[in-house]
């Protein structure tokens, strides 16, 4: 196979609109449908990729700690390729311009930066919080669930009170709610086995799913 082109450190800070996708491990098997989908939006896009099944087995190891957080990063990695391979531009900066679909390479970003705390309960949602952070963008998560529940009704807003209490849920890593109030940055969850959401969130719309406040 011919060299992949990376873009690297010395990239320039880009200057278009990004939105940063949060692509969950438990949608592996979608790729190539999901890359076609956000490919026709004509959006730039940043794709942060859950572990999947790579994670998995890490989960599975026993391991934990600093050693479990960055083979967890790793497995991130190795799902990036799988979107590299249906077309997607890998990227290893946050500082590289996005044009159309790309997808971080996170290992070398997060080594760098190490911004998080190495624990389970950071996984590649907050990772991913964090990247929209440090790129100034908005952050779509998605999902293979409409979005946060609370008594069994889809939260159409942030859940959670003025004093920090947040609602249980297991739809996002348990750091990600606590640091996307304390970010400021804002946020969605869409189903993404619904692709007709996705577009239409794509497109300025506003379909079922969980949003922050403000919204996107």
């Amino acid at each position: 196979m011919g060299n992949q082109n990376i873009a690297m450190d010395n990239a320039p800070e880009p200057l278009d609109d990004v939105l940063v996708v949060k692509a969950g491990g438990s949608l592996t098997d979608e790729i190539p449908a999901l890359y076609a989908l956000l490919a026709a939006s004509g959006r730039n896009l940043l794709i942060v990729p859950g572990g999947g099944r790579f994670a998995d087995a890490v989960r599975e190891s026993g391991a934990g700690g600093s050693p479990a957080h960055w083979m967890a990063c790793c497995a991130m990695e190795e799902t990036a390729w799988l979107w590299v391979a249906c077309g997607a531009t890998p990227v290893e900066s946050l500082h590289a311009p996005i044009a159309g679909v790309s997808v971080l390479l996170p290992y070398r970003v997060m080594r760098d930066a190490d911004p998080l705390p190495h624990s389970w309960d950071v996984t590649s949602d907050t990772i991913a919080a964090w990247v929209a952070s440090v790129k100034g963008a908005s952050l779509l998560l998605l999902k293979s669930v409409d979005g946060i529940f609370s008594e069994g009704v889809v939260c159409a807003e942030m859940p959670g009170d003025a004093e920090g209490e947040f609602v249980e849920t297991d739809v996002v890593d348990p750091a990600f709610l606590p640091f996307v109030r304390a970010s400021g940055i804002s946020w969605a969850i869409i189903n993404a086995r619904r692709p007709e959401r996705i577009r239409s969130f794509l497109a300025g719309e506003r379909p079922l799913g969980t949003y922050s406040n403000p919204h996107l």
